[in-house]
């Protein structure tokens, strides 16, 4: 598959999370056919096409820690736009995975493999 088709599947699959719901970078390399490349989908995040109306906000490291300052402007903007949608967060300042974490396919454990 080549990048562009990859970013694609990444593309359709962000669309697709929920409101109320995160998704992580491994997890949608992993539903996107590419388990091995989370990496690819923080670039394509970073590199979304204007007027695309992604939700962005809701793609997550798997430990359930906002993107890195430079993206959203600081982590308090992303924070923000999840708790408006119900995302709940434990006292660590990390995204409640357990209760937060959309699933599509397969078993949870499958998720972040």
């Amino acid at each position: 598959m080549d990048n562009a088709t990859f970013y694609e599947a990444i593309y359709e699959i962000v669309a697709e999370i929920p409101a109320g719901s995160v998704a992580t970078y491994g997890q949608i390399a992993w539903m996107a056919g590419s388990p091995k490349a989370p990496r690819m989908v923080g670039y394509a995040m970073s590199h979304v096409p204007a007027g695309a109306n992604l939700p962005c906000h809701r793609v997550v490291n798997r430990l359930g820690e906002m993107a890195p300052y430079h993206v959203f402007g600081g982590e308090t903007f992303q924070r923000q736009l999840l708790e408006q949608e119900g995302v709940s967060f434990l006292e660590n300042g990390r995204i409640d995975m357990k209760k937060c974490q959309w699933r599509l396919y397969g078993s949870p454990e499958a998720m972040d493999k």
